[in-house]
């Protein structure tokens, strides 16, 4: 149960579930989730510190950038059947395709131009 909670927590807000189907097509630094989502970067963050907290990702810090990713090597069986579960059920729902189409160009923005978020 110590392992299923938390991913039962994480998998239960709509906001979450759009980071984690965000990361299907690869890693993304928190700006560019921060852009998908619209929301404030303490949100976000807290959203991802959840989904990490729960194994469904990962996280990697270079310089002042944070990166989230699927995690590859999953915690547990129960994590690896989560990921696979979500992105196999909300593959063809609009928001995620949605997200999809923001997302190709948010790939292409510059990082640091995406970064004005934190400044104030």
């Amino acid at each position: 149960m110590r392992d299923f909670l938390p991913i039962t927590k994480a998998l239960s807000d709509e906001t979450r579930l759009r980071l984690l189907m965000a990361l299907r097509d690869g890693e993304l630094c928190l700006c560019q989730l921060i852009d998908l989502t619209q929301l404030a970067p303490s949100t976000v963050s807290k959203h991802m510190a959840l989904l990490q907290q729960a194994g469904l990702v990962e996280r990697r810090k270079d310089g002042r950038w944070h990166f989230y990713r699927l995690p590859e090597d999953p915690l547990s069986s129960a994590t690896e059947q989560a990921v696979a579960w979500v992105t196999e059920s909300l593959a063809e729902e609009p928001m995620i395709r949605e997200d999809e189409r923001r997302l190709a160009g948010i790939r292409c923005k510059d990082l640091e131009e995406l970064s004005t978020c934190y400044r104030t």
